[in-house]
């Protein structure tokens, strides 16, 4: 029967991670992978890492039993039409490359549309968008660099300067973080695909920082609905400010919303649809404010608008309620295309996004979490109580006002 091991060499820092192949008395083989280890952080005993509760190790230790299942898979799919030698093995650890349109790119920029073309079934269009932001800043880093980057070369190094530009260039501490995360994703994905990727890679950190949650008060709510407002757009998307404080929905969700897509179940009258983002069944009832909307509009859902000029709008229809205390937050600016962050009259805060967060916020507590959760859509309740900035700490106060 087929045994896999591993083990390190020498006391280099970093040690590569050799892999031993053995399978009877006639088969015995050594190659290098393109894992390496401080042997200080290695078992030989265990032929693993040592301290898996450190999630670079984690990961690496994960990657080494990906590879060894899949080399047994290989051998034993092979192993009655192929020589199994030092070559075979390998060439299955560093497969050749054909020279061709579908070779696996060793660059970093040029990989990212191997990733887009290879996950183009699964991108939402938004994820999509978002991909080709960061591709953009890459290219734009790569410009500085003098040279291009190889995925190979993507280490802390490169993580320091990566960040001295962004900062240079005005970007959000958060926005680096999404970009830097986003690139350890596309070598990590390189690497599974066997190209061979920096020791320094699982180590590489980035931090978010903990922004404000801007979110309407039921109070707030009430005076934008009893404002008296001069223009049809305004109501217009007034109507819809409400509906997503009511519904909890996401604009690519709610701005689809038709009477067709009312249903009477028991009495009870239900609005229901598929998130785009989540592909996930929705079933909600309508509120009476919604109900209210609705039949003064002759039961016809308000008009649709662009998601910009619906976030233009609500700006005005909440500056004209009176929603301006200062608040704590940042907003985008088209001049310079980025986020800034500071102090601002709450209105100009405010985007389509605020009614899904407005809604959460307000009945959490209120509606158990677990029916909240199911309107919003969050997979798993720690997601949904990081949306709304609760802490465990403060859950934990909200759960002592039942024990009084």
């Amino acid at each position: 029967m087929a045994t896999i091991n591993y083990i390190i060499q020498g006391d280099a820092k970093p040690s590569k991670i050799f892999i031993r192949f053995k399978d009877g008395r006639n088969i015995d083989l050594k190659a290098k992978t393109n894992y390496s280890i401080n042997p200080e952080n290695w078992s030989k005993a265990k032929g693993q890492p040592k301290n898996l509760k450190e999630a670079s190790l984690k990961r690496l230790n994960e990657d080494l039993n990906n590879l060894k299942t899949n080399l047994l898979n290989h051998f034993n799919k092979l192993v009655a039409t192929e020589s199994i030698d030092i070559k075979w093995l390998k060439n299955f650890l560093n497969p050749k490359q054909e020279k061709s349109e579908t070779a696996v790119p060793e660059k970093l920029i040029p990989y990212i549309d191997y990733y887009l073309l290879h996950k183009k079934s699964s991108l939402r269009l938004n994820s999509y968008k978002k991909i080709n932001v960061f591709k953009h800043l890459l290219e734009r880093f790569e410009k500085t660099e003098n040279k291009t980057i190889e995925i190979k070369n993507v280490n802390a190094d490169l993580k320091l300067r990566f960040e001295k530009y962004c900062i240079a260039q005005g970007y959000a501490p958060n926005t680096i973080a999404r970009a830097i995360k986003f690139i350890k994703t596309i070598c990590y994905h390189a690497r599974d695909n066997g190209l061979a990727t920096h020791f320094q890679l699982n180590s590489i950190k980035f931090k978010f920082e903990k922004v404000d949650k801007i979110f309407l008060t039921k109070e707030e709510i009430e005076k934008i609905i009893n404002t008296t407002y001069e223009y049809d757009y305004l109501n217009n998307a007034r109507d819809w400010l409400v509906i997503s404080c009511e519904t909890g929905q996401r604009i690519s969700d709610f701005m689809l919303l038709t009477k067709e897509k009312i249903r009477l179940q028991d009495g009870v009258q239900l609005i229901e649809f598929t998130q785009i983002k989540t592909e996930k069944i929705m079933s909600i009832p309508l509120s009476g404010k919604v109900k209210k909307i609705l039949k003064a509009r002759g039961g016809e859902f308000p008009r649709k608008i662009t998601d910009q000029r619906y976030n233009d709008y609500i700006k005005e229809v909440c500056e004209i309620a009176g929603i301006n205390q200062p608040t704590k937050g940042s907003k985008f600016s088209r001049e310079t295309k980025r986020k800034t962050n500071g102090t601002f009259p709450k209105f100009e805060l405010v985007t389509s996004h605020i009614g899904r967060r407005s809604f959460a916020t307000n009945n959490y507590g209120i509606i158990p979490t677990s029916l909240l959760i199911n309107v919003t859509g969050h997979a798993t309740e720690a997601m949904f109580l990081e949306y709304i900035g609760k802490t465990v700490t403060e859950k934990a106060i909200q759960l002592a006002e039942y024990f009084k």
